[in-house]
C-alpha cells in the first residue's frame, strides 16, 4: 500500500491530484482508469490498494507498481508545478466544473488542462471546423458565421489550427464573445506559434485554451486526431466549412456522428476539392448553412431560450450571408459583379477591365468604400474578394 503524503499545489483539487496520479500512470488510459476508479469507488482509493490487490485487477506489473509505489503520485505533483507555471487548472472527470455533454461520450479525457475561464466550458457551444488551407470563400465565412454565433451568446469551440479554425476563433474575438481552443499540445505550448497572440485574445475575453496533454507536450501528428473527440463532444453540433476528402474534418464529423450531436456544413463550389467535405455531408443528411439562422434553429429549445435572453441585452449586428447586400452607388455595383467570394483579383485586372468604363481614382474610391462596408476584402498584393 502506498503511504505516499499528497501535497496539493494550487490548480488542482485533492482528487483531480489522484486523476491526473492514474492518467499519468504507463499502460493505462481512459477506458482502465474509469474501470479502475469505478471498483474502488473514487481515484484516491486506488491508491489505497496494494500491489497484489491492483494486479488482481488485471493491470499491467509496470502500470500496478508506479501506483503501488507513489511513483504515478510524484509524477501527478510534478505536474501539478507545472501546470502552476503555466497559469492552468487541472479538472478530472469528476469535478463539477468538468463539461457536461464532455462526458456523454464514450471515451472522454480523465483529465483536462484549462487556461482562462473555467466556467465558459458549461455553456453552450457550437464546433467551427475545415481545412488548414481554406479559400477566401472559406475564411470568410467562418469569420461571419462565428461572429454572429458568439455575438448572441454561442461559444465557438475550435482547434487552434491554421485556416478555418483560426478565423472561426477570430470571428468569435471580433464580436468580443467567448471562444474555447482545444489544442493538441500542452497547455503551455501555442501551435501555430502565429496563433499565440489569438490565444491571449481568447482568454482575455472570458474564453479558454484546453488540452488533455501534459505540461510541455509538443505538436506531434497523432495528437490532434485524439483531440478532435474533445472538440466534437464539448459541443452541441460540428459546422464544417470547408474540408478536403482526406482530412482531419472527417475525423471530427464522424465523432460528432458517434456522439449523437448534429452535423451542419457550409456548401462550396463543387469544382472547389475543399468542398467536398460539406457537400458530401449535406447529401448525407447535415444541415446545410448559409447564415446564423440555420444553426440557431436547430438548437434545443432551452438553449435558444437562454441565448435569446443574451440576446435581447444588444442590438443584433449585421449578419453573414452567402448572398451579399446590394452596393449603393452605380460604381460599386460593377465592381461587385466583377469580383468573387472564392478566387481573388488583382487591381491591376480591375483597372483593365473598366478602363473604358471608370477611372483608376474612381476604381480606388469605390474599393475604399466597399472595405469600409465590410462589402469587399483586401488580400495581399492588392487582391481583393467580395465579402458575405
Amino acid at each position: 500500500m502506498s503511504n505516499v503524503a499528497v501535497t496539493v499545489p494550487a490548480p488542482a483539487s485533492r482528487e483531480a491530484t489522484y486523476w491526473l496520479a492514474l492518467a499519468l500512470t504507463p499502460g493505462l488510459g481512459p477506458t482502465r482508469i474509469k474501470k479502475l476508479t469505478e471498483h474502488y469507488g473514487t481515484a484516491e482509493r486506488v491508491f489505497q490498494a496494494s500491489l497484489t490487490e491492483l494486479e488482481a485487477m488485471g493491470m499491467r506489473a509496470f502500470s500496478a507498481q508506479s501506483i503501488a509505489t507513489g511513483k504515478s503520485l510524484e509524477l501527478a505533483q510534478q505536474e501539478c508545478v507545472k501546470a502552476v507555471e503555466a497559469r492552468a487548472r487541472i479538472i478530472s472527470l469528476s469535478d463539477p466544473e468538468y463539461p457536461s455533454r464532455l462526458k456523454e461520450i464514450y471515451d472522454p479525457p480523465v483529465i483536462l488542462f484549462v487556461k482562462g475561464n473555467v466556467e465558459v466550458l458549461a455553456q453552450s457551444g457550437i464546433a467551427m471546423v475545415g481545412t488548414r488551407h481554406p479559400t477566401p470563400y472559406g475564411i470568410g465565412m467562418a469569420e461571419r458565421l462565428s461572429t454572429d454565433l458568439a455575438s448572441r451568446g454561442l461559444v465557438i469551440i475550435s482547434g487552434l489550427a491554421r485556416g478555418v479554425d483560426t478565423a472561426s476563433h477570430r470571428g468569435a474575438v471580433a464580436a468580443k464573445g467567448k471562444t474555447v481552443a482545444v489544442l493538441g499540445t500542452g497547455i503551455d505550448v501555442m501551435y501555430p506559434k502565429e496563433n499565440s497572440r489569438l490565444a491571449e485574445q481568447i482568454v482575455a475575453l472570458g474564453g479558454a485554451l484546453v488540452s488533455e496533454f501534459p505540461v510541455g507536450t509538443p505538436p506531434t501528428p497523432q495528437n490532434f486526431p485524439i483531440r478532435n473527440r474533445i472538440i466534437s463532444g464539448m459541443s452541441a453540433g460540428v459546422l464544417v466549412v470547408e474540408a478536403a476528402e482526406y482530412s482531419g474534418t472527417r475525423i471530427t464529423s464522424r465523432c460528432a456522428l458517434e456522439q449523437n450531436r448534429d452535423v451542419y456544413a457550409v456548401p462550396g463550389n463543387v469544382t472547389n476539392k475543399n468542398s467536398w467535405g460539406p457537400n458530401t455531408l449535406i447529401k448525407q443528411g447535415a444541415k446545410l448553412v448559409a447564415t446564423w439562422e440555420d444553426v440557431w434553429e436547430e438548437l434545443p429549445t432551452d438553449v435558444q431560450v437562454v441565448l435569446g435572453a443574451m440576446e435581447n441585452e444588444s442590438p443584433a449586428p449585421e449578419t453573414a450571408s452567402l448572398f451579399p447586400d446590394e452596393a449603393t452607388s452605380p460604381h460599386e455595383k460593377k465592381i461587385l459583379r466583377l469580383l468573387k467570394a472564392d478566387e481573388s483579383t488583382h487591381i491591376d485586372q480591375l483597372v483593365e477591365l473598366l478602363e473604358n468604363e471608370m477611372s483608376s481614382s474612381e476604381i480606388f474610391a469605390a474599393l475604399f468604400e466597399l472595405e469600409l462596408n465590410g462589402k469587399v476584402r483586401q488580400l495581399p498584393g492588392k487582391n481583393f474578394v467580395k465579402s458575405f
